[in-house]
């Protein structure tokens, strides 16, 4: 079988990485990938960018691609998986209509809504003066999200009234999160911890991956602005077999069933970030519609399950129900990013002394690209070291460790990776 991974970020490659060790699978190109997914053995990138989706579908055409596994959302919520079904091809993502659960927060919450599914009290709005009569009636703290895609950097918890107004002028004034940010959601905000919960799907039999927790603030302890994600760890000591079971029972299936019943065909990777309060109840805090960055990276190190032929069956509507494989070892991945990241940040920077590949280390790249023969920095969050241990607090330590190793002026990472679950152990 030959597959084509639409994209060029960590999870990309942690994917086409894993898909690259099924038997069923001879090639795998990578559109565009990046700089790690150039130096595997087994990847192939392509200059195709994961915007260009008629670009996509005449190089899967022409070389005859048997599947496409997209990675994205942009693509996604632009109808790559239409437009690649128009043309026969089999393509691993939901449809257009139904990758509106990610690419419009206002959809997802009225979704939630009518379909009686557990999320935060919330209200839309598109102007600046309502919005703040809001904000000053419910008081903080507070979150506001700019409703389109922001690349998981429009949205602001905001402890006082000041950083509710600023961040509704920053995403309904001075539009710094663009066309995505012309309408914001407003949440209440919930206290408790988070969980990421990734299923995969025919549209009927879903199969559910090991949790896992990223990192989504910047700094230590949970501080600081919102990031696309500074490391992840699998699996999630909160999410024990109660709340894999609830979680499955009054989130997961009342959504395929809500999506059926509006009629929408969900094929994919399905991604419900969870609060968990103390008491276990649960609450939707977002929907993507693919798996998680970084949290594919640490799940992908555990996973010994055929990803390629658990994708091809469901594109194929004959996904049967079954329980997956893993490495009963934790993951943990810590993300090392430009400084500067999520704001500006230089490209083009050397990075070297990356550690070797083992059983239980590999580096995944996001940012990077070869240039003159030369590893350089080419985005925000540019590498995510993901190790295996016998512990979260094992994983972690051998993960830091190698981390310490790579030279790469410029960067900067946080030093607390999985602290709830080390914390866990060691009570």
């Amino acid at each position: 079988m030959k597959v084509l991974v639409v994209g060029a970020g960590g999870r990309e490659h942690a994917l086409s990485w894993r898909i690259s060790q099924s038997p069923i699978v001879k090639e795998v190109y990578v559109a565009p990938g990046n700089g790690g997914t150039e130096l595997e053995n087994l990847l192939t990138n392509v200059e195709i960018q994961a915007d260009d989706i008629e670009g996509l579908a005449s190089f899967a055409l022409e070389n005859e691609i048997d599947l496409t596994v997209v990675g994205p959302e942009d693509p996604l919520v632009n109808g790559i998986t239409d437009r690649f079904n128009e043309l026969s091809l089999k393509c691993f993502g939901p449809s257009k209509g139904a990758a509106q659960l990610e690419g419009s927060k206002e959809f997802m919450k009225d979704f939630l809504k009518r379909h009686n599914i557990p999320t935060a009290e919330y209200s839309t709005f598109d102007s600046t003066k309502k919005a703040i009569e809001y904000v000053e009636e419910k008081g903080c703290p507070i979150v506001i999200k700019a409703d389109g895609l922001a690349a998981g950097k429009g949205v602001t918890i905001a402890h006082t009234i000041e950083e509710a107004k600023e961040a509704i002028n920053q995403s309904l004034e001075t539009k710094v999160f663009g066309e995505a940010g012309n309408r914001i959601v407003i949440e209440e905000f919930l206290d408790g911890e988070e969980a990421s919960f990734i299923v995969m799907t025919d549209g009927a039999v879903v199969i559910p991956f090991a949790s896992s927790q990223d990192h989504k603030a910047l700094e230590d302890n949970d501080k600081g602005p919102n990031t696309g994600g500074m490391g992840a760890y699998s699996p999630a000591p909160i999410v024990d077999d109660y709340i894999h079971e609830k979680i499955m029972e009054e989130i997961i299936h009342p959504t395929l069933k809500g999506l059926r019943k509006d009629g929408y065909k969900y094929c994919g990777f399905l991604y419900a970030g969870m609060m968990i309060d103390k008491s276990g109840q649960l609450k939707v805090l977002e929907f993507n519609c693919r798996f998680g960055d970084p949290e594919t990276q640490p799940i992908m190190m555990r996973l010994k399950s055929d990803i390629a032929d658990l994708c091809n069956q469901a594109c194929e509507d004959r996904l049967s129900e079954q329980t997956l494989e893993w490495d009963q070892r934790k993951a943990l991945g810590v993300v090392m990013a430009s400084k500067g990241y999520p704001y500006e940040y230089e490209k083009g920077k050397n990075i070297t002394n990356i550690p070797q590949e083992r059983s239980d280390l590999k580096v995944f790249h996001a940012g990077t690209k070869i240039e003159s023969g030369t590893l350089q920095s080419n985005g925000g969050r540019v590498l995510c070291i993901t190790s295996l241990g016998s512990s979260v607090e094992s994983a972690q330590n051998k993960a830091y460790d190698a981390l310490s190793e790579i030279e790469w002026d410029d960067s900067f990472y946080r030093k607390d990776i999985g602290y709830r679950a080390v914390a866990r152990e060691k009570k």
